[in-house]
């Protein structure tokens, strides 16, 4: 049994509901992640300012996003993420076998978003403490700080 109540939109808290019906709507179904989150509805509200400003403010679009979500769950070995981000990864135009490329570290994807994807591995696979080597690619490779949230200064 889970330790946070995964929950339906009709038992969750009340100020989760709009928010629930809104992410059922844009993924198709209610994510099991969205249901838990749901129990505590600051910790909802907050995931969504996240995923709002990263869309209003982020320099990445929905396809360079979703490549670096699923080189990241890669690395972190987590199933579920791997899962959510290859749908994900479809939804915003990516073949399935272009997402098990990715995930795997063998997508050719040329050579800027083959070293943004270098500094994500190497900053998830390190717990957030990339690596200068990692870095200096990502420099190489045409990415500047203000495009890569200042990861590669």
């Amino acid at each position: 049994m889970p330790r946070v109540p995964v929950h339906t939109i009709t038992d969750a808290p009340e100020q989760s509901r709009e928010a629930l019906r809104r992410l059922e709507r844009r993924m198709g179904r209610l994510l099991n992640i969205h249901a838990e989150m749901a129990h505590a509805p600051v910790v909802l509200a907050a995931y969504q300012g996240i995923q709002q400003a990263i869309a209003g403010h982020g320099s990445f679009d929905p396809k360079t996003r979703e490549a670096i979500a699923l080189a990241v769950a890669a690395v972190d070995k987590c199933a579920y993420c791997q899962s959510a981000h290859t749908a994900g990864g479809q939804a915003a135009g990516w073949s399935l076998e272009e997402t098990v490329a990715i995930r795997d570290g063998a997508a050719h994807l040329g050579p800027k978003l083959a070293a943004l994807l270098a500094v994500a591995r190497a900053n998830g696979g390190d717990v957030g403490w990339g690596y200068e080597a990692a870095g200096e690619v990502a420099r190489e490779g045409g990415w500047g700080g203000g495009e890569a949230g200042g990861t590669v200064g």
